[in-house]
């Protein structure tokens, strides 16, 4: 039975990026998905979410944005799933300043997904588990876990299977190239790496090469060359990598000095920003004060 405490009134909550620390891809089950090894970084730069309590059981969220309708955005079906599971009679304005890009792998549509699973059960005045919330999140998307539990983690099967680990937290330029990346395409592609030999979480929280790449980059180049553009660009300046599936690319950086150096060196050419690694999502922060 779902335990309720007192409803909120509002909430705002932060849904922070992500970085692929290091993509491998290890199989292809029969279903069509991929087998993965990965390790998860949140970054302190991300959306944000508003929450303002309805009573009417109404879901709205604002603004639109262009080519994803409105019942179909991940935190509207994180909404109802949330109502519909628990039999919540509540309702909730939900405004959606929105800074990371679409199809960017930096998890943007997932982290939002995370942040209305637990800032809706907040306002909602429920009590449920971060294992619970990860569950109802995993039938969004794969990466929905991750941001729920809100820890740096190694991660295995198709990416839910996770345990938290402790990183360093460098500072990072993210670079966009200005395009988006259609990650299905990606998997699809016949000359992906689908058949990289699996390693311990242990050598892998090593982090020296080659183990500390991204599978899906060579894929990526060969399809969108103005993200190889970039990737070389900045391979030129400091160690960089591909995240996700793309399109941004990330440069690691000693200290924040660097990246504002480099972010000069930038000067508009791309869309780019600096921001720290962190092995504690900030939501979670927040939602602790």
């Amino acid at each position: 039975m779902t335990e309720h405490v007192t409803p909120r009134a509002s909430l705002d909550l932060p849904a922070p990026a992500k970085l692929n620390r290091m993509l491998h891809i290890t199989g292809r089950r029969a279903d069509g998905y991929h087998e993965l090894q990965t390790l998860f970084q949140f970054l302190d730069h991300g959306d944000t979410l508003r929450f303002a309590l309805r009573q009417d059981g109404e879901i709205s969220l604002t603004p639109d944005i262009a080519g994803v309708p409105h019942d179909q955005n991940l935190i509207v079906r994180a909404a109802h799933l949330l109502r519909s599971r628990h039999g919540c009679t509540l309702g909730a304005d939900i405004h959606l300043e929105k800074h990371l890009p679409l199809g960017g792998g930096l998890g943007g549509g997932s982290s939002d997904a995370a942040t209305a699973l637990l800032g809706l059960a907040t306002l909602w005045g429920l009590e449920l588990s971060l294992e619970h919330l990860a569950e109802l999140g995993l039938a969004l998307g794969a990466d929905v876990p991750v941001f729920v539990h809100g820890r740096a983690a190694w991660a295995e099967g198709v990416g839910e299977r996770l345990t938290p680990v402790e990183l360093d937290t460098p500072w990072f330029v993210v670079v966009h190239p200005g395009i988006e990346v259609a990650t299905p395409m990606v998997f699809q592609a016949p000359e992906l790496t689908r058949h990289t030999p699996p390693i311990t979480m242990a050598r892998a929280l090593q982090g020296g090469a080659p183990d500390w790449r991204n599978d899906c980059e060579a894929t990526v180049r060969l399809h969108y060359p103005p993200i190889s553009t970039v990737l070389d660009w900045l391979a030129r300046r400091a160690p960089t990598m591909l995240t996700g599936t793309g399109a941004c690319v990330f440069a690691r950086l000693a200290d924040e000095q660097q990246a504002d150096r480099l972010l000069t060196e930038i000067d508009g050419r791309w869309r780019a920003f600096k921001a720290r690694g962190l092995n504690r999502s900030p939501l979670h922060d927040v939602l602790d004060r």
